[in-house]
């Protein structure tokens, strides 16, 4: 496997997504601004979205993969039948668990936004549309189970275009928002659920090469079925421990008008750069470090942790900065049009400020817990990010009530240091990791390159000031030059300075 490849495969296809998903955001900023309705549909959108990003952004993954590749070790029948056992129980699961929220839906959106129950109309329209969006849950689940499986066998392409096809659907049905007026949030939702079944039956059509799907609820539950679902929660919570604790930031947030909104926009712009920083790596590297560590050859695996933690603080370091900097400029040229006014560009642009300290952190949190992964332990890093998520909820709920919802953003990021760093200790107690020379040596000049990009970057945007303010038709325009400016400089400074070697894009892993 060759980790640049594989991870630029994963990240290219993860950036068109994003880019889709942009253009989303924009039409629904455009149509439904920080209303109350915007806040409804996206309470109704950020449960079945959050668990996308639990299940298919490497969580299933990191209980999956490992105890697959055993099986595979041990051939084709043992790995079938194992595979078989954990579809039938997750369909089944899944199916009771969705058919039980349905039906019970008023109390689970009173739980999830707690703020909405003082506003009838809205906590009226917020049920209907989790009632449509939430069958995405149980299709997105199944649709992670087949990625996982391609992700086993080295096939990253297929797995990260999956989410193409929620973005092309939902723009879809936003270029006719000016004819379906305050109905489009309800052809929002239907197009949730509907892209999430097409999403099953498109990679099924890639994953039939590797394993054909048998339907089948007699089945028994084996003593790898039972470590797999042993590992599956701990590693649902701490690999998706940053997605957990936005939706905690979503149930708070719902307490003031917009501040849904507002963090929604805000974690739009740097999940961007987090899927590849670490989702990507951490997808990309563990089939390779789960069958080093099975064999044991620790040359490798310490060759490839530092080769992902290097790639990953290449490319979260130099973002963090831009965000920092360009904040309130970002968010005006990505959503500053139509009902997305001056206010709503101001406390989005706050929210993303905060965010962007925690970038890095973020990034570490999926590589880290990869590496635990690996080594089939999910205890420690649940363990760990149970401590975190609850520091999170300890500094939000006492700060709220005076500074209001930029405290969420905050607090993310604050538990999420904490989460890094403990991850980090830990594994060097345990001596599951440690720094090389060649590491400690490029991330002194990627420190270097992204401070040289940063002042650059802060010149460009005082250049284009005039260009970039909140009334200017073409700010976009002048953004997307800033920003791919800004881009190249830290590239040719990096390959100059050797912070990236060109080697690596060789390099076998």
């Amino acid at each position: 496997m060759n980790l640049i490849k594989s991870t630029g495969t994963f990240g290219f296809y993860t950036i068109i997504s994003r880019i889709l998903g942009y253009l989303r955001d924009i039409l629904i900023a455009i149509f439904l601004g920080t209303s109350f309705i915007a806040d409804a549909f996206f309470v109704a959108f950020r449960i079945p979205n959050t668990f996308r990003r639990l299940f298919a952004e490497g969580t299933f993954n990191a209980a999956f993969v490992p105890s697959y590749t055993s099986e595979l070790a041990r051939g084709k029948t043992k790995s079938k039948k194992f595979a078989d056992q954990i579809f039938n129980l997750l369909f089944l699961g899944l199916f009771f668990l969705v058919l039980i929220i349905e039906i019970f839906m008023p109390i689970f959106v009173g739980l999830i936004a707690p703020g909405f129950i003082g506003d009838t109309e809205k906590l009226k329209l917020a049920i209907s549309l989790t009632r449509i969006t939430f069958p995405f849950l149980m299709f997105v689940c199944i649709a992670s189970f087949f990625a996982a499986i391609l992700n086993s066998y080295n096939k990253f392409a297929a797995a990260s275009a999956a989410p193409i096809i929620l973005n092309l659907i939902l723009i879809g049905i936003l270029f006719f928002g000016k004819y379906l007026d305050d109905q489009v949030v309800f052809y929002l939702s239907y197009g949730v659920s509907i892209a999430g079944f097409l999403q099953i039956v498109f990679l099924y059509k890639f994953v039939n090469k590797f394993y054909s799907l048998n339907l089948n609820f007699n089945f028994e539950i084996t003593k790898p079925v039972k470590i797999f679902f042993k590992k599956l929660l701990p590693s649902i919570f701490s690999s998706g421990v940053t997605q957990i604790n936005i939706l905690v930031g979503t149930i708070i947030a719902s307490f003031q008008a917009s501040a849904v909104s507002y963090l929604y926009y805000a974690d739009r712009i740097y999940q961007i750069n987090l899927a590849i920083a670490g989702i990507a790596i951490g997808v990309v590297v563990l089939p390779q470090l789960s069958k080093y560590v099975q064999t044991n050859n620790k040359n490798k695996i310490n060759l490839i942790q530092n080769k992902a933690l290097e790639l990953s603080m290449f490319l979260s370091i130099p973002a963090t900065i831009a965000l920092m900097i360009g904040s309130i400029e970002i968010i005006s040229a990505l959503f500053g049009y139509g009902s997305f006014d001056e206010l709503s560009v101001k406390n989005s642009a706050k929210a993303l400020y905060f965010f962007s300290f925690g970038l890095p952190a973020f990034a570490l949190i999926k590589v880290f817990s990869s590496f635990f992964f690996a080594n089939h332990d999910t205890k420690t890093p649940f363990y760990i990010s149970l401590i975190s998520v609850i520091l999170n909820i300890i500094i939000s709920l006492y700060y709220f009530r005076d500074i209001g919802f930029i405290i969420i953003p905050i607090a993310t990021s604050i538990s999420s240091w904490f989460n890094s760093i403990i991850l980090f200790m830990y594994l060097r107690n345990k001596k599951l990791f440690s720094f090389n020379q060649i590491f400690i040596k490029n991330f002194l000049k990627i420190l270097f390159a992204s401070t040289v990009m940063g002042i650059i970057f802060k010149y460009l945007i005082n250049f284009f000031g005039k260009q970039l303010v909140y009334d200017y038709e073409f700010k976009l325009f002048y953004l997307i030059l800033v920003v791919i400016s800004a881009l190249i400089l830290y590239l040719l400074l990096s390959f100059f300075i050797k912070a990236f070697n060109s080697k690596d894009l060789k390099l076998k892993y």
